[in-house]
């Protein structure tokens, strides 16, 4: 689908400084995302999604008070509620910066200054899960998380999957038996690479921003931790965690366990959200 094509007059409409034609569009999990000159586009991908849009617009204003140290997208406009004949949307400011690649981190200045940032990164999100005004305005973490979520893969997954793909995910389930219930730090729930944006300055990269914080919310650190490990490897992880001595054997092991179960967590969502092609790609393991 042209996106560029199919929406030309309300991009054209919201993006007036910009040419529709020579528009960016990047696919996203759950929304498309046209990038203008200053603001974003959001455009969900299902009905699911737009019905989720009002919220999302409710936590980034409230990511956007925490006063993080670092940019986060903050909601100008929405259209499109049911019953009319506009797509929905949200238009967001745009946040400058690129996602950092990891062949990058093979300089080891670039993979100290960037683990620092992280590590400060991870530390904000921490301390803002103490503010008795953000425990109020975002979820917590279900006690019994995993135990639905393995619940569910077993039920609505594992008839499409093949035999060897039940037993890999059986023991990809399996690891997430006995990780403990915390709800004591802010959880980005995606914070893989290309969700952090850097800017360059005098040949070293700054944190400019965090995108994408649809599945924030009050849980296990070891979440984002995983997300850090898909993206940048093990050995950067440890580097992450290492100034706060926080890549002892219990977080590194829940990392990966949850970190095993991303694929599993993609296609879930997405055969809830009646979203094929995305469920596709999470189960291709699993055929």
């Amino acid at each position: 689908m042209n996106i560029r094509a199919t929406h030309h007059a309300l991009l054209a409409r919201l993006l007036p400084d910009d040419r529709p034609e020579e528009l960016t569009v990047r696919q996203g999990q759950f929304h498309q995302v046209v990038m203008g000159s200053e603001h974003v586009v959001c455009l969900p991908r299902t009905p699911a999604a737009a019905a989720r849009l009002p919220r999302r617009a409710a936590v980034l204003r409230t990511i956007a008070g925490l006063g993080l140290g670092f940019r986060t997208p903050e909601p100008l406009a929405r259209g499109g509620a049911p019953g009319s004949e506009e797509a929905p949307f949200m238009v967001l400011d745009r946040i400058p910066g690129e996602s950092l690649e990891p062949a990058s981190l093979h300089d080891a200045r670039v993979a100290d200054a960037v683990a620092a940032q992280y590590a400060d990164l991870l530390a904000a999100l921490d301390r803002a899960g103490a503010d008795a005004s953000v425990r109020a305005a975002l979820p917590h973490a279900p006690e019994d998380r995993w135990r639905r979520f393995a619940d569910d893969v077993r039920a609505k997954l594992f008839v499409l999957m093949s035999g060897a793909g039940r037993l890999r995910a059986e023991r990809e389930l399996a690891a997430l038996d006995g990780l403990p219930h915390l709800t004591g730090a802010v959880v980005h729930g995606d914070l893989g690479a290309e969700n952090v944006l850097w800017v360059w300055e005098r040949g070293l990269p700054r944190l400019a921003g965090v995108l994408d914080w649809d599945d924030v919310e009050l849980g296990d650190p070891a979440e984002d931790h995983a997300a850090v490990d898909a993206s940048y490897g093990r050995a950067f992880l440890r580097r992450v965690l290492a100034p706060e001595r926080r890549a002892e054997p219990g977080p590194a092991a829940r990392a990966a366990a949850i970190r095993g179960t991303f694929a599993l967590q993609q296609a879930l969502q997405a055969l809830s959200d009646a979203d094929e092609e995305e469920l596709a790609d999470g189960l291709a393991g699993y055929c």
